[in-house]
């Protein structure tokens, strides 16, 4: 096989075989999902007439999950049966409705259908469940449907009926083989009584017996729970494997976050823009580039956020379109820090070119952040974007996740193309290590530097580009002046030694 045929299909997630016979790729077709993200890592979506386990805790968004798949193929014309274990119709219908799906209208054109099929509880117990009048239900909605997607939601309800393992698993194996007789591509949810690293039940099977297995978690990270998706296992079909983040979102559902593809070493800038000081532009041998995040680092009061101002005004005055996310600020006090500079953020707020937004951090998780500002910058399609600051992020979760809230960020306005500042605070007034705590500088493409010196007894301000990347740069530390409305670059400082020895630099 040609090896552009064998990308084509390891990107489509299908196995190719060569001249030779042997296995390049995956050959089971792929269903998309309409999950934003989850089909990326799945490569494509879930296999095909196969069935699908979802395990997780309570409160995992395995419901979720399963009414995006088939909202998705009603969306494609491909009409689909819930089957209700536990949960009743109308709580489920009511539930997704607020995520968007109108599942009522798709009754009412009879592209979906509920199946209550819950076990029946009398005085004496519950009665003893009858696979074979399950079957002739689904059997008889999907004939009414032409169902291609089927969800049964959750096999516990069905499974802890059983006495023993080996009946559970006989179960369930002619469960999935009857359904399988339908040409289905099916989705069983099943609840987990912890984290779903081991077993995904009681009994321990549902991994074995199914074709494929995808693990979502729920679990605590300081103050918030964080969400992560998993494809544990797909029979005969690539998939990306390790945890990948998640969140769910009013009125669309999951999103799910895949790490961008390694690509910033390679990734090529042309087109420079001013970073709104001219100081700064010269230290940089030309301004920031589009496309590439530039951090700005240091302590309380070294000019972090009037250097953000600048990069912002400068843009307007330009006829540009910017997205500040400010975390710690109020968006009055944006519009004061313009003023500042002689910039009206208030009218070029009301021209549609300024979108302030201010948030507090704790009231989401990092990937709940992540979304919204992609989201926001979807729907306003800024030249540029400004954070301000990470560090009121940086404490919202663990170290993994803060990076990998770092690489779903920076890689994202590179794909777009966004010029982006983003501020950091030092945790000491010579300096500190906060933005080096996540390792994350190495994602950055250039980082600028501000510190405080001691001149005979004097505090005054520093300014150093440790790095940038394509392109050349300034090496020596400036003297950062700011005075009545203005902030110049001045001279090296000359006879002083170490100015950033005390807080290191990042690495």
């Amino acid at each position: 096989m040609t090896a552009p045929r064998a990308e084509a299909a390891r990107r489509a997630g299908l196995l190719y075989l060569g001249v030779d016979g042997h296995t390049e790729g995956a050959s089971v077709p792929k269903t998309p999902t309409g999950i934003p993200g989850f089909d990326q890592v799945a490569m494509g979506g879930l296999p095909t007439r196969r069935a699908t386990v979802v395990a997780g805790q309570a409160g995992s968004a395995k419901s979720v999950f399963a009414g995006q798949f088939l909202a998705e193929g009603v969306r494609r014309g491909e009409p689909g049966v819930f089957v209700t274990l536990e949960e009743p119709a109308a709580d489920l219908r009511a539930n997704l409705a607020t995520l968007g799906f109108d599942v009522a209208a798709w009754e009412d054109a009879g592209d979906w259908r509920f199946v209550d099929a819950s076990p029946l509880a009398t005085a004496d117990g519950v009665t003893p469940y009858d696979l074979e009048i399950l079957a002739a239900q689904i059997g008889h909605a999907v004939d009414a449907t032409g169902a291609q997607r089927l969800v049964l939601d959750s096999l516990n309800a069905v499974l802890s009926l059983q006495d023993d393992a080996a009946a559970a698993r006989q179960m369930l194996r002619q469960l999935i083989a009857s359904l399988r007789s339908l040409g289905l591509t099916v989705v069983l949810t099943v609840e987990t009584p912890g984290d779903p690293g081991g077993t995904l039940s009681r009994y321990g099977i549902e991994e074995f017996v199914a074709d494929n297995v995808v693990l979502l978690r729920n679990v605590r990270e300081g103050s918030f729970r964080r969400r992560t998706l998993e494809v544990l296992k797909m029979r005969g079909a690539m998939h990306h494997k390790g945890d990948v983040p998640f969140t769910v979102v009013p009125g669309q559902g999951l999103v799910v976050l895949p790490v961008g593809e390694r690509v910033q070493s390679q990734t090529r800038f042309d087109e420079r823009t001013s970073s709104g000081n001219a100081g700064l532009d010269g230290l940089m041998h030309g301004g920031v580039f589009r496309g590439a995040s530039t951090l700005l680092t240091g302590p309380t009061g070294t000019g972090k956020t009037l250097l953000a101002t600048q990069f912002v005004g400068d843009a307007l005055v330009r006829g540009e379109s910017v997205l500040l996310m400010a975390y710690e600020e109020t968006r009055e006090q944006a519009y004061e820090n313009g003023a500042t500079w002689g910039y009206d953020f208030a009218g070029f707020a009301e021209q549609g070119l300024l979108h302030v937004v201010s948030v507090y951090p704790e009231v989401g998780s990092l990937d709940d952040h992540l979304v919204e500002i992609r989201s926001l910058v979807e729907r306003h399609r800024p030249t540029r974007l400004v954070v301000d600051s990470l560090s009121a992020l940086e404490r919202l979760g663990t170290e993994p996740s803060y990076r990998q809230f770092v690489i779903g960020l920076t890689s994202f306005v590179k794909q777009i193309g966004l010029a982006t500042l983003l501020t950091a605070s030092s945790p000491t007034l010579v300096g500190g290590t906060s933005i080096t705590a996540g390792h994350i500088s190495g994602l950055i493409d250039a980082i600028v530097v501000l510190r405080y010196v001691e001149v005979d007894s004097t505090l005054r301000r520093g300014i150093l580009v440790v790095k940038m990347r394509g392109s050349s740069h300034e090496q020596e530390i400036r003297e950062l002046i700011i005075g009545d409305g203005t902030m110049t670059v001045g001279e090296p400082f000359r006879g002083i030694n170490a100015i950033l020895g005390s807080g290191g630099l990042p690495v």
